[in-house]
């Protein structure tokens, strides 16, 4: 019984780690380095991840420096800016790549949140079939003689708190995101 319980809570991390990213990468009206993950810049014929060929700061609430260990790559990294759903204009000196954050139109806001929100609905939906795939587990394993009925119905509400207090994490998240986006 306690490795379905471990198993279940190990894919539950997942889960919310996965909707972490997801959020991170929303962008806001607040400069963020975790907005460029997704951007991957040619670099010598392949996609690299942008981070793996340069630094990205957040100096100042509203500005993004992107310094790159290669000069040559500036081009690359502007053109991969430009080209992203990210709706960014990048200005490239020769040396970095500075990025001015525009505030959000109310309207861009109100979108960004039902994103925000929608990302959060299948992390729940993850959760709920993470507590389906376990609860089933629970059954055959007492149906096989492996555990008890009392187990069974032990693990199953173990099973449904682990689903509580990760739906929670989701929402405690999805709040904190939602804030931020329409925080001015």
């Amino acid at each position: 019984m306690d490795h379905i319980l471990k198993d279940a809570e190990e894919r539950m991390k997942k889960s919310v780690a996965a909707l972490s990213d997801e959020l991170g990468a929303l962008r806001t009206g607040r400069a963020s380095a975790g907005v460029f993950e997704k951007i991957r810049v040619e670099y010598y014929g392949n996609p690299t991840p942008l981070n793996q060929v340069a630094t990205v700061s957040v100096p100042e609430s509203r500005l993004v420096v992107i310094q790159p260990w290669d000069k040559s790559v500036l081009p690359e990294i502007e053109k991969a800016i430009q080209s992203s759903e990210l709706s960014l204009n990048p200005s490239n000196d020769g040396k970095v790549i500075r990025i001015n954050i525009p505030p959000l139109t109310e309207e861009r806001r109100k979108e960004l949140v039902k994103v925000a929100k929608n990302i959060a609905e299948q992390s729940r939906v993850a959760i709920r079939n993470i507590r389906r795939d376990a609860n089933d587990e629970l059954k055959k394993a007492e149906k096989n003689g492996e555990i008890s009925e009392d187990d069974e119905k032990r693990g199953v509400d173990q099973v449904q708190k682990l689903t509580d207090s990760y739906v929670e994490k989701i929402n405690e998240a999805i709040e904190a995101k939602e804030t931020e986006i329409l925080e001015i």
